[in-house]
This record gives structure tokens, C-alpha cells and sequence, in this order.
């Protein structure tokens, strides 16, 4: 785990909680973890599929055993390509939903079955994108572009869904954040998408981290549907 996965795990930490770190890649989830506990915070890592409910729903049940209740959840697993539509497979189409959309329809499901209608509280944070928004324009094709504004949708509607078990929903929609999303694109046309955002830079993972350690505090209790533009100014609505 890297980029905004890894800086949203030390920062909750750093703010109080135990941090349960669930990824496909268990070692990078390990290293997360084991940098929480350099903090003296708990952590666990785990390994998890978000593709797979029964790899998400094993991942719920060793939480629960480990911590006895499940106050956050940030779904952040997601993947890219750079791809038009002529050239895009239907494999590749539904890879990239499975994973942004599909992971985080399963995810918040269990996670609310198992633990936050149960305890009647809950933060869950869901990560979109501009992309999402306004029709690409950073790295992703239009899967990603419609997986991405498939989370806001879902993300509204199940913030209607669970309110009255105090659990609130809300996403952030991050633009150009230097992150390792961005391996193996050209660095012109990196530059060229930085002139396009007024500060002129592209996002920290630790400036998304924040935003979503606000959302899923109880500072944020009366903040549920919502959505977060982190993104230099570059889109705004």
C-alpha cells in the first residue's frame, strides 16, 4: 500500500484510532502497519480482495475480532487506464468497475451489516475523483470516469439509506495528487496538466488524508451526501 492509502492509515492514526490496513498487496499493508505501530498506535494488516465478498467479509470478521467494532471506513482501493473507448475491451471495462465500484458496493454493504447498524455509528468515506466529474481529463479512460461518478451516485443514495443508524457517507474527489498512479506517464504531459490547475501543482496524498480524517470525525456529524474537491481549483461547481 502507498500513495493516499498509506498517508490516510498514519493520519487517522495519528488523530486516535486503530487502523485496520486491508490491501491485495499484504507485505505493503504490513509496512503501513508496522509504521503505525512505530507510532505506538495498534494496527493490523490484512490481506483483502475487493472484488472477492468472501475476501471482504473475511476481512470484516478478523477486524471485528481483533478491534470489536468498525467505527470508519475509508474505501480507497482503485485502479486506472489510460485507454480510449475504440480500444478498450469489455474485460478492461468491467476490471476497473469491479475494483473502484464493485469494491466499494461490497465494502461499505459488510461493513455496515456487521458492525456500524449494530453499534449505530459510523463514518464512511468513499474516494471518487474530478475524473468522475467532469469526464476525465487527468489519467483515467471512461470506465474509470464512470466508475468514479458511479461512487458519487452510490455514495448520495446510501447516505439516505443509513442515516438513521448515524452512519454518514460522504467522498472526496481528488484531481492531480503525486501519487505512484502517475508511473509510467509522460512527464510533458504531467506539466501540461499541471498549467491547467490554478496552483499549478499537483495534490499530496497527506492533503486528501486530512480532508478525510475530517469526514469521518465526529466534527463532520452533520455532514453526510457530501463531496470534497481536492483539487488545486482546478474543477469547481
Amino acid at each position: 500500500m502507498s500513495g493516499i492509502g498509506r498517508q490516510v492509515a498514519l493520519v487517522l492514526a495519528e488523530g486516535g484510532a486503530d487502523v485496520a490496513v486491508a490491501d491485495v498487496d499484504l507485505s505493503g499493508a504490513q509496512r503501513v502497519a508496522d509504521e503505525i505501530e512505530t507510532m505506538g498506535k495498534r494496527a493490523i494488516a490484512l490481506h483483502l480482495d475487493v472484488c472477492s465478498e468472501v475476501s471482504v467479509k473475511e476481512m470484516c470478521q478478523s477486524v471485528m475480532s481483533h478491534f470489536g467494532r468498525i467505527d470508519i471506513l475509508v474505501n480507497n482501493a482503485g485502479i486506472t487506464q489510460p485507454i480510449q473507448v475504440a480500444d478498450m475491451t469489455l474485460a478492461d471495462f468491467q476490471r476497473v468497475l469491479e475494483v473502484n465500484l464493485f469494491g466499494t458496493f461490497l465494502c461499505s454493504k459488510e461493513v455496515i451489516a456487521v458492525a456500524m447498524a449494530k453499534q449505530n455509528y459510523g463514518r464512511i468515506v468513499n474516494l471518487s475523483s474530478v475524473s468522475g466529474k467532469q469526464g476525465g481529463g487527468v489519467y483515467g479512460g471512461a470506465h474509470y470516469s464512470a466508475a468514479k461518478a458511479g461512487i458519487l451516485g452510490f455514495s448520495k443514495a446510501l447516505a439516505r439509506e443509513v442515516v438513521g443508524k448515524n452512519i454518514t457517507v460522504n467522498c472526496v474527489s481528488p484531481g492531480l495528487i503525486a501519487t505512484d498512479i502517475r508511473v509510467g506517464f509522460p512527464i510533458e504531459k504531467e506539466r501540461a496538466i499541471w498549467e491547467t490547475i490554478p496552483m499549478k501543482r499537483p495534490g499530496t496524498g497527506r492533503e486528501v488524508a486530512h480532508a478525510i480524517a475530517f469526514l469521518a470525525s465526529d466534527e463532520a456529524s452533520y455532514i453526510t451526501g457530501e463531496d470534497i474537491d481536492i483539487n488545486g481549483g482546478s474543477y469547481m461547481d
